[in-house]
């Protein structure tokens, strides 16, 4: 297409606005959701349906009408179920979609601003710094020291170096440096949306814990077939009809497998991403929601996740003297104290000219801001670029120095952006009135204060007065400059300190309270920060995170094992991923945080990553697995808490729903050997099962967090599905509640009562029973109603209806009994439930009173 020549101030609101309609959003069209009547013929593909409805066609051919109607109503209710749940979990998905979206920094009417990605429209101006993620194809008119990461589109690992009147395509990754460009194709006209067309019809692969269960419902079915087998056999050698037996077996075989299983595990793991997004924590793959319940190890930098991520310029300190800045935030109203030196104004023209970050003032409409901002964010002034520059900026405001001015009486000839290796910016600048060139640089002071760097200057006295600011808990930059003469060569070296600018970082008001959560929830936290050892420590401190010794960068380059600190200093970016690696090596499960594009290595390698929402890169955003769009370390705990309870929530369905059909399987194989020919008929095992598995395990899966479930530790990652005693559980709980059922067929048997349909109720009720005895205990102790209760009084109702009403008493097989008889058959089916009860209280008091430590595993299997 032809480029339009766009204004440096960009376009309009309304420009913009008229190209969003013209060419739509900058956006891959999502695939067409499936028709309803394909969804139906999904559902009606489970092998398990397909066993019904191959029983239906076999009760047709008898002319066995009654059973042919409950094998109806099953499958009519069983694909209902399994088509609601299919788009309710869709539009949980679509909706961290939406959450999950990039963002692009453009500008507009001579404003710089955050849009969503979606919404950049060509001819936009588009501005790119390291981090970033390319939102669109772009013709770049400025460019610095940018490379890009191209490996997404041509396969080549080696970034480009990018030139004015280059190109950058959209989903490359900005390496180093920063550039602005115009927009020249969107959406699928771009080379990421033609090469992304050609993926749009593929389906979201199955979670590995899904793909676990599907392998245990596989071994299941084919167990319960065999036992299914058995009881036709069984029946066959008495002399019953061969159809007859062949009905009954194959439902039985539907009862006793929980063909609801695929379905409650998929809703409650997209149900639980979108509960988690409620929570300020974007779920962006989702295997990492049944991941969260296992992390042993969060690694966390220190900047915005233990700390509030507003980064405050507070200490200047000059050869000449020291000041104090006051005011709030980003916001530029405040003061020195006392007022600005001429030393002092140099330094803040430096660190205002040394610098690519600005500041955006308080939207007056909220549609002036990204859709991701909250209230609060509109109600204050916002950094665009790092915060730690923002912070300079806003100081050189307090010290009645006005960054614009500056920036056009001393233009930017070169510079050197900042390198996380490096740890210094250097600008070279115009200078009014002058022929020589001003260099600018700022960095870490073990990286300034160097002989060949700044040869002029009481380096000594800087040294331990940035020592003692570091002790302090700051931040500290140090700032010095220079003078060119023409022709000189442009170097970095050489200068003469301007001095030094502390910066702090509050420590968030919960974070040593969430520290202490995650002590009791069994989980070790690692601080990592690029900052100096002595900040390092007192935040450390501040939060509960010590163990009496910090671990360098040097430290590990000299060989000490990452794994014998907790506190970790001077840290480069590749150095986080060598920290998680061996913590894995030690069997832990590591959920790590990162924000800046060389972070997004770890975060790819740690089991979870979890990326800043505000003020990360686009890159780390893209590696993570969570994204916090609050950046605070709480909202971690809160997705391992909800990681947990979905975890555990499909424990207790599969406890409920084997158990139930194991306690079937057992009735129908031990009842002919005492006597009854056919314990009970295929409607009626139809009819339980539909009830039991239907809304009451749906329910179970909805279940809210155990309140204990952070004060436990976290389970081992070698645990199988059915593993830690689950499976022993199931099987008690299954023989119990085939002995109180054919207890009460014995005891209707001998009291001449009718023992068929005391059976099926005791069946069903038992199995209803211990639902509510794996019912979630309330945090305050109480019993609040909730819908797991709905579901099984629903159940509970729906079990007795045949009894009551003649018409479905004789479409089931059932006969009329009495109040005494219903009274003894519900006190016999709730022995299971009590005898559950009182099991779980027993275990709690057992676990309050233990202490497990995670065991171990090797890890040699990358992700």
């Amino acid at each position: 297409m032809t480029v339009q020549q766009t204004s440096p101030r960009g376009l309009s609101a309304e420009q913009a606005a008229l190209r969003l309609v013209e060419h739509g959003p900058n956006s891959i069209p999502a695939p067409r959701p499936p028709s309803p009547w394909l969804r139906v013929l999904v559902q009606l593909r489970d092998p398990m349906i397909l066993l019904l409805i191959a029983a239906a066609i076999l009760t047709a051919s008898l002319r066995d009408y009654t059973d042919l109607a409950v094998i109806l109503v099953v499958v009519i209710l069983n694909t209902t179920v399994g088509v609601v749940q299919e788009i309710r979990a869709e539009h949980a998905l679509a909706a961290l979609s939406r959450l999950a979206a990039p963002h692009a920094t453009v500008r507009r009417s001579g404003h710089t601003t955050v849009v969503p990605a979606a919404d950049v429209v060509p001819d936009d101006v588009v501005l790119l710094q390291a981090g970033d993620v390319v939102p669109a194809d772009l013709v770049l008119f400025d460019a610095v020291q940018l490379q890009a990461d191209e490996s997404t589109l041509t396969g080549e690992s080696v970034p480009v170096e990018k030139d004015p009147a280059g190109e950058v395509f959209a989903g490359t990754v900005v390496t180093r440096g920063r550039g602005t460009g115009t927009v020249t194709r969107t959406g699928p006209g771009s080379a990421l949306g033609q090469i992304a067309a050609l993926l749009s019809n593929q389906r979201p692969r199955a979670t590995p814990l899904q793909r676990r269960l599907a392998g245990l419902s596989r071994t299941l079915s084919i167990v319960v077939v065999a036992l299914s087998a058995i009881v036709a056999v069984a029946g066959l050698v008495r002399g019953l009809p061969l159809l007859s037996m062949v009905v009954t077996a194959v439902s039985l075989t539907v009862a006793a497998v929980p063909e609801s299983l695929p379905a409650v595990v998929t809703l409650a793991l997209a149900i639980g991403a979108h509960r988690m997004a409620q929570r300020a924590a974007v779920v962006r793959k989702l295997p990492a929601v049944e991941t969260l319940g296992a992390v042993t190890v969060v690694a966390t930098d220190k900047t915005g996740t233990l700390t509030e991520g507003i980064m405050q310029a507070e200490q200047l300190w000059t050869e000449s003297g020291a000041a104090t800045a006051t005011g709030v935030g980003y916001e530029p109203a405040g003061e020195l104290r006392p007022p600005g030196s001429g030393a002092v104004r140099r330094l803040l023209r430096d660190v205002a000219l040394c610098n690519d970050a600005a500041l955006r003032p308080p939207a007056a409409d909220p549609a002036d801001t990204a859709d991701t901002a909250d209230t609060a964010d509109r109600a204050a002034w916002q950094p665009i670029g790092d915060p730690t520059e923002a912070a300079l900026l806003t100081l050189a405001h307090r010290g009645s120095v006005d960054p614009d001015e500056l920036r056009a009486a001393y233009p930017r000839t070169h510079e050197v952006p900042f390198d996380s290796t490096r740890k210094r910016m250097t600008t070279f600048h115009e200078q009014p009135g002058s022929d020589d060139l001003l260099v600018i640089g700022k960095g870490a002071p073990e990286v300034m204060l160097t002989a060949d760097v700044t040869p002029y200057g009481d380096i000594a006295r800087a040294k331990a007065v940035a020592a003692e600011l570091s002790e302090a808990g700051y931040r500290v930059l140090a700032v010095a400059d220079n003078a060119l003469p023409p022709g000189a060569p442009r170097t970095e070296n050489g200068l003469r300190l301007a001095g030094l600018v502390a910066i702090t970082d509050p420590v968030r008001h919960n974070a040593a309270e969430v520290v202490a959560s995650f002590g009791r929830a069994g989980i070790g936290l690692l601080l990592i920060t690029g900052d100096a050892p002595g900040t390092a420590l007192a935040v450390a401190e501040r939060v509960g995170v010590h163990d009496g010794q910090v671990v360098t960068g040097a430290d590990i380059d000299a060989g000490q094992d990452p794994t014998a600190g907790r506190v970790f200093a001077r840290i480069r970016p590749e150095q986080k991923f060598g920290i998680v690696r061996a913590w894995q090596a030690k069997g832990h499960v590591v959920a790590m945080t990162g924000d800046g594009v060389n972070d997004a290595p770890a975060l790819r390698r740690a089991d979870i990553g979890v990326a800043m929402g505000r003020g990360g890169t686009e890159v780390a955003r893209q590696a993570a697995d969570l994204v916090l769009t609050d950046d605070d370390l709480g909202t971690v705990e809160a997705a391992i808490e909800e990681g947990r309870r979905i975890y555990t929530n499909i424990r207790t369905f599969l406890r409920y729903a084997l158990g139930g059909g194991l306690a079937e399987v057992l009735v129908m194989l031990i009842g002919p050997l005492l006597g009854f020919a056919v314990p009970l008929l295929p409607g009626q095992i139809l009819w339980i099962n539909m009830l039991t598995h239907g809304l009451p395990g749906v329910a179970i899966g909805a279940e809210p967090a155990d309140p204990r479930a952070m004060r436990q530790p976290p389970r081992s990652p070698q645990e199988q599905i059915l593993g830690a005693g689950l499976w022993q559980r199931i099987a008690w709980t299954g023989a119990l509640i085939a002995t109180v059922t054919l207890t009460a067929a014995l005891w209707a048997r001998s009291a001449g009562a009718p023992w068929q349909t005391l059976s099926y109720l005791v069946l069903g009720l038992a199995q209803l029973g211990v639902a509510l005895a794996l019912r979630r205990p309330t945090p305050s102790g109480g019993r609040r109603f909730r819908f797991l209760d709905l579901a099984v009084a629903g159940a509970v109702a729906a079990q007795v209806l045949p009894l009551i009403l003649a018409p479905l008493r004789d479409l089931l097989g059932l006969q009329a009994v009495t109040g005494t008889e219903v009274l003894y058959a519900a006190a016999l089916a709730s022995v299971p439930g009590l005898v559950t009860a009182v099991s779980r209280l027993g275990r709690a008091n057992r676990r309050r009173r233990s202490r497990w430590l995670p065991p171990y595993r090797p890890r040699s299997a990358r992700r």
